[in-house]
């Protein structure tokens, strides 16, 4: 066993081990194949031990004592490890990684960065590549290492030959604790020496030299054989202290005259033997900074050095080596900074409105958005925390959550609104207009999460939903179309559930027993097994084997059949299209499906309960169980049929895995948005996702503000987003900003119908101060549902040009009357961000005062009564009404143990009541509710309100005769 070994054990303070016995490390050598060991990231960790390696040297003349030199490295790791248990106190977890790329088997200085390493309290992995490794195979370790957010610094232990600048500038700056990567050597010299990492080895010959009592001031340097960045760190080191350096191969004539000259010599390589050892001068401080990795050779006393002071290249490497310790930490002390809350760094974009504004889709192709990847950087993501779609769009990684847990959340505001008009209020538009202001032009930081569009109302009726004028989401067409595919991994995973449920039927209905067991557990090359979600069944079933041939025939009849009743099934096929047509349908009648025939029905994609899903769940995890406890049916005996029974949990996580993360874009400024999940609010519970609105609130930071938008008025979308979201997630909500425009409240006060498609009346686009306070009726009805809740309410008024300074005042007047905290004027369609700053200000005061949140009715309330606070307290009716389907569905629900779940009412979003046609506030209704659902992976009770659809159908003239491709610059045309 090597004589050095046990000496690097003392000097640090620990006991060497016993010669002959093999010690395994922690982190030891590895093929580049990778391999398996614990500590350190996976696919960083491989096996080997330690080999013999050569005799530790002794010091010369004028090298430190050995004492005196331990101490300096005891020194060095003594402090490191303060500074990373300082660390360690606020961050409990964090333990920095060194990552080693090594090519060939130098276990001896292995074992020295190993022993350092753990003195210090880091964790060491060293990746082994043969000798001869090529420059490619090395950059590939590289950017592996570059890319894991595991590893805080990356060294290289390779020969000479193989730092090639396209090797050295490979390496992430960032991680470069050997500093030799231009930005860090640039940096360096420049004099920013306390921004970047500086060489190990050229910082150890320094401190190496002034410990020997040598003075730097005035000496004369000469580095011999020394290249690249070690040969461009010493230069600049020892220039700082007031040397005169000078550089030179060893091949060279005037070698022998620069030795003669020279005080100090730095021997960056080994001598060529042919250089004879009289041309030094007797005195002359000589220092070993070179280590050849290859043959893991430590190079002691000099042979052709006579009386001068030498500094053995031992103690040089051993010093650099924790000098790298020392990088290493100061590399982690910043990634936990970069990770703590900041302000933003953001390059927002530039604005120049035009007057008359133009169309939604001129202003989107009028700016160029930044580079997804460039915004991801900006507000704090890591590289392998997003995956791009092209170049404006890309997915976040929920790993994100983990990293950023003990962040502190920022403010937490939701956007509802009046009662709208057919043609929307414009909640999307103040939701960017706000968050554009907040961001751009008060830089506070601020996140919008908004809903995924459907394409039924994209094609139908509304024409697209990325905000309008100079407050939009960019590029507005990806936005609205496909985006990253959500809705459609919706779709397949929707109908391959309900593919399942009618095959299962038919094949009950056409098979024995046996032969039905026999089919769902084959035999496969001679052996049967039972898959793992047919064990849970088992479980579920109380049948405790886990041999399929030990069932009983009563066992196999109660495994092999769910027995549904197909009078109960509630799962319905989807499409993303209004199709009236599919409203009601018949299915099974080809003749191979053998009189399995049923009447059915398609929901539009968005009333699909796996986007309910989706929306509300908090992992990867969670979205598994809550797609495996959806109940599709009830079998012949009364009790729930659900997915899990129906074998197809995995297979609908599988086509979940990528909806599941969160989509980001940017607004028209370049500020962050988040566009996931899009239940619609009149049917299902209409708002974007608890994912998205999480991961935004540690984004943004403590200071920060995520505004995210509830669907309709606050009868629907708030009063879902706090009775339901808000009890999925946890979250609590520091205001609301209630939407409003002058054209709705007079709709309220009595002004003629509007629709879809047919120009305004003069009533809407003159001014009418009657109309427009008859009509704050409802804003002020919907004040006080937000009020009910206790939180602050803030109006935004939404400025049309046709609205008159007299009606703006008067709305804003009755609102705080009504009880609102503020209520603002907002330009921000005219104006983008700018229009929207007296909003920003007034949301921010809201935000920071004490909310008193509390929920509008407890979840172990019977369902009945729950439906019915619902209705008295928010919609203003007298009462309810059950019709004698929803009364037998209640009571299936209550007796198989659903009935403490919050509830989700599918009604009109034009009515506080449930016929559209009524407007202002309606008193003394009757609430018809004709059926009731249960999605209970969602976590809610179903009821739908008169005759509402979950199928939306075309109008006469539907949007799609406006939209249209340019094949020759394949833009799409027609969207507003």
């Amino acid at each position: 066993m090597s004589a050095r070994l046990p000496l690097v054990l003392r000097q640090l303070g620990r006991p060497p081990r016993t010669p002959g016995l093999p010690r395994h490390l922690r982190a030891p050598c590895r093929a580049s194949s990778g391999g398996g060991g614990g500590g350190v990231p996976e696919g960083l960790r491989g096996q080997g031990r330690l080999q013999n390696g050569q005799a530790w040297s002794s010091s010369g003349p004028g090298s430190p004592a050995p004492s005196a030199r331990d101490s300096i490295v005891r020194e060095v790791i003594h402090n490191s490890k303060e500074v990373l248990s300082l660390l360690q106190e606020k961050n409990p977890t964090f333990k920095p990684v060194l990552a080693i790329i090594q090519a060939g088997d130098d276990n001896l200085m292995q074992e020295i960065n190993q022993n350092l390493a753990e003195e210090a309290g880091l964790n060491i992995t060293h990746i082994c590549l043969p000798p001869d490794s090529g420059e490619n195979e090395i950059i590939n370790e590289i950017l592996k290492i570059n890319e894991d957010t595991r590893v805080h610094g990356l060294a290289l232990q390779i020969s000479e030959d193989s730092f090639s600048n396209k090797v050295l500038n490979a390496l992430k700056p960032e991680k470069d604790v050997d500093g030799v990567t231009d930005i860090n050597l640039g940096k360096l010299v420049r004099g920013d020496a306390h921004e970047c990492f500086v060489s190990p080895v050229a910082r150890a010959t320094i401190e190496l030299t002034e410990k020997s009592g040598v003075s730097l001031d005035g000496k004369k340097v000469l580095v011999i054989g020394a290249h690249g960045s070690l040969e461009a760190a010493l230069q600049c080191l020892f220039q700082r202290r007031g040397s005169l350096t000078m550089s030179s191969p060893w091949k060279t004539s005037q070698l022998e005259s620069k030795l003669q000259e020279a005080d100090i010599v730095v021997l960056g390589s080994p001598k060529p033997e042919e250089i004879p050892p009289e041309w030094i001068q007797p005195g002359t401080t000589v220092l070993h900074c070179f280590h050849d990795f290859l043959s893991g050779k430590l190079r002691g006393g000099s042979p052709w050095v006579h009386g001068s002071g030498l500094i053995a290249e031992g103690d040089v490497s051993l010093l650099a080596a924790a000098l790298r310790i020392q990088n290493m930490v100061s590399s982690g002390r910043r990634w936990l900074r970069e990770q703590q809350h900041r302000r933003w760094q953001l390059h927002c974009l530039k604005l120049q409105p035009l007057s008359p504004v133009p169309s939604d889709i001129e202003i989107s192709r009028g700016q160029t958005p930044k580079a997804v990847a460039v915004l991801a950087k900006e507000i704090g993501l890591l590289a392998d925390e997003i995956e791009t779609y092209g170049k404006s769009k890309a997915k976040v990684r929920l790993s994100l959550l983990e990293r950023l847990k003990d962040q502190a959340d920022g403010k937490y505001v939701i956007v509802a609104g009046i009662t709208p008009t057919p043609l929307g209020e414009g909640k999307s538009t103040v939701t960017i207009g706000l968050v554009q202001a907040l961001t751009a032009h008060m830089n506070v930081n601020s996140f919008a999460c908004l809903r995924q569009p459907s394409q039924g109302p994209t094609f139908g009726v509304k024409g697209g939903a990325a905000g309008g004028g100079y407050a939009q989401v960019i590029p507005m067409e990806e936005f609205n179309l496909h985006l990253t595919g959500d809705i459609h991994a919706i779709t397949a995973a929707n109908n391959l559930l309900a593919a399942a449920i009618d095959t299962r039927i038919l094949h009950e209905n056409t098979q024995t027993d046996k032969a039905l067991y026999n089919r769902l557990v084959p035999l496969v090359n001679g052996v049967r097994e039972f898959s793992e979600i047919q064990l849970a069944r088992l479980k579920k079933l109380g049948i405790n084997k886990t041999d399929p041939s030990a069932l009983t025939e009563e066992e196999v009849s109660k495994f092999a059949r769910l027995n549904i009743d197909p009078s109960t099934i509630t799962w319905q096929r989807v499409v993303d299209t209004n199709d009236r047509f599919l409203r009601k349908i018949t299915i099974g009648q080809a003749s191979t499906e053998k009189g399995c025939s049923r009447q059915a029905q398609f929901d539009i994609a968005v009333a699909s309960e796996i986007m309910a899903v989706l929306a509300l769940t908090d992992s990867l995890a969670d979205m598994k169980e809550r797609l495996g406890r959806m109940v599709v049916a009830s079998d012949k005996n009364g009790q729930p049929v659900t997915a899990e029974d129906l074998g197809v949990t995995g297979a609908l996580t599988v086509l979940m895995k990528d909806a599941i993360k969160p989509n980001l874009m940017q607004t028209l400024e370049g500020t962050p948005v988040f566009v996931h999940a899009g239940p619609f609010a009149n049917i299902a519970h209409g708002n974007s996702s608890v994912l998205a609105d999480k991961i935004a609130l540690k984004l943004v930071g403590e200071e920060g503000f995520v505004v995210t938008e509830a669907g309709f008025g606050a009868d629907i979308g708030m009063e879902k987003f706090f009775n339901i979201k808000c009890r999925a997630s946890g979250l609590v909500p520091n205001a609301v900003v209630l939407v409003a425009t002058v054209r709705a409240l007079k709709m309220h006060g009595g002004g003629p119908s509007v629709t879809a498609g047919v120009p305004l009346k003069k009533e809407y686009t003159e001014e009418n101060i009657q109309l427009v306070a008859d009509g704050c009726c409802n804003l002020q009805k919907q004040i006080q549902i937000a009020q009910l809740f206790g939180v602050p309410v803030v109006v935004a008024l939404n400025v049309f040009k046709t609205d008159t300074r007299a009606e703006i005042d008067l709305v804003c007047e009755l609102a705080r009357r009504a009880g609102a905290f503020d209520a603002v004027p907002c330009y921000h369609w005219s104006l983008g961000g700018k229009g929207s700053v007296d909003l920003a200000q007034a949301v921010r005061e809201a935000a920071n005062k004490n909310s008193h949140f509390q929920f509008l009715y407890d979840v172990q309330l019977p369902i009945v009564e729950k439906i019915r606070t619902i209705a008295q307290t928010v919609y203003g009716a007298k009462d309810i009404e059950l019709s004698p389907e929803a009364q037998s569905k209640i009571d299936r629900y209550t007796q198989q143990g659903f009935g403490n779940l919050p509830i989700c009412m599918a009604k009109t979003h034009l009515s506080l009541s449930h016929q559209p046609e009524k407007k202002g506030v309606p008193r003394d209704f009757i609430l018809p509710i004709s059926d009731v659902r249960a999605s209970i992976g969602a976590g809610f009770i179903y009821p739908l309100v008169g005759t509402m659809s979950t199928m939306p159908g075309l109008p006469t003239r539907p949007c799609f005769y406006d939209i249209d491709l340019d094949t020759e610059t394949e833009q799409v045309k027609g969207l507003f």
